[in-house]
């Protein structure tokens, strides 16, 4: 089983030739409601991307809106057990506004809602699937007192333990300690290694940025670099996988889309190479497609 601990939101995607400037209006395209929130499109990467017999779980918040109901309604869609997705009274779901531009880049804004009310306690009752977890992977996105309560949770029960540190934040050794795979997008590991973004220019600059990650206790790390691939340093070596040929209308999802396809080819027992060349095929089908999870692409696809 897979248990992925972290946020819902309802995505407010609007399409725009080019990202605005300060106070000023532009006029955009078309615009959708799409289910998201990097907990819950992580969940739905797992569900779709995993063998049929993969058991695929969340634990998480929802509002009592209409949103929470259609939020909820989309991952039973998708086969994912949600019988610890809690529904807070008088909260609004999560939300994210997101700008597309005409090159597929998007800008994002969260506005948390339910997902703030994950606390330790909905952890502590969530124990027994914990229990049944092969992986267990999460976010930032929720409170990140229930963050390190779950991962010093599943790492006390043995369980390999994925964390997407988005969005960036300062993390303690502790916590990275108890990570087996840490995995941020060039921005995020910047940010985690005290370094500016626009510094890791080179393999060189991420090796270093990665050094620090690990002196600080992360097992591995996995640096997603967009056009540029994934950084990968193992405990078995470093390799830089080059990124698979696509056009990009969309990069919503895509890092979600990686640490999915990842996750569910690494609970199948493949290797960590396999793993995320499995992972790189399926965020190559995501971006180009529009949206979070109406993007994420389903496991006959990529054996296809």
């Amino acid at each position: 089983m897979i248990v992925i601990i972290g946020s819902i939101n309802m995505d407010l995607v609007l399409r725009v030739p080019r990202m605005p400037h300060p106070g000023e209006t532009l006029s955009g395209g078309r615009f959708q409601t799409i289910s998201g929130g990097k907990g819950a499109n992580q969940a739905v990467a797992c569900a779709r991307l995993s063998a049929d017999n993969m058991k695929v779980a969340m634990i998480a918040c929802l509002g009592d809106d209409a949103f929470g109901l259609e939020l909820r309604a989309a991952l039973r869609n998708d086969g994912i057990d949600d019988s610890h997705v809690s529904t807070i009274a008088g909260e609004a779901s999560g939300v994210a506004s997101i700008l597309v531009d005409a090159g597929g880049q998007n800008s994002i804004v969260l506005a948390a809602g339910a997902n703030d009310a994950l606390s330790p306690a909905h952890i502590d009752a969530a124990r027994s699937l914990i229990e049944q977890a092969r992986i267990v992977v999460l976010q930032l996105e929720t409170p990140l007192a229930t963050v390190r309560h779950a991962i010093k949770l599943a790492h006390e029960l043995g369980k390999i333990v994925v964390l997407n540190p988005a969005p960036a934040q300062a993390l303690p050794a502790d916590l990275l300690a108890q990570v087996e795979y840490l995995i941020p997008n060039e921005i995020e590991a910047a940010m985690l290694a005290g370094l500016s973004a626009a510094s890791l220019d080179s393999d060189t600059a991420i090796e270093a940025a990665v050094a620090k990650l690990r002196a600080a206790g992360s097992a591995n790390v996995l640096v997603t670099l967009g056009e540029k691939g994934v950084y990968a340093a193992l405990s078995s070596g470093s390799v830089h996988f080059a990124a698979q040929p696509t056009k990009a209308v969309d990069t919503t999802a895509a890092g979600d889309t990686f640490i999915g396809g990842f996750v569910a080819a690494l609970a199948e027992g493949r290797s960590e190479i396999d793993a995320i060349a499995f992972g790189q095929r399926a965020a190559a089908l995501s971006v180009a497609r529009v949206g979070a999870q109406t993007s994420i692409p389903y496991r006959h696809e990529l054996d296809a």
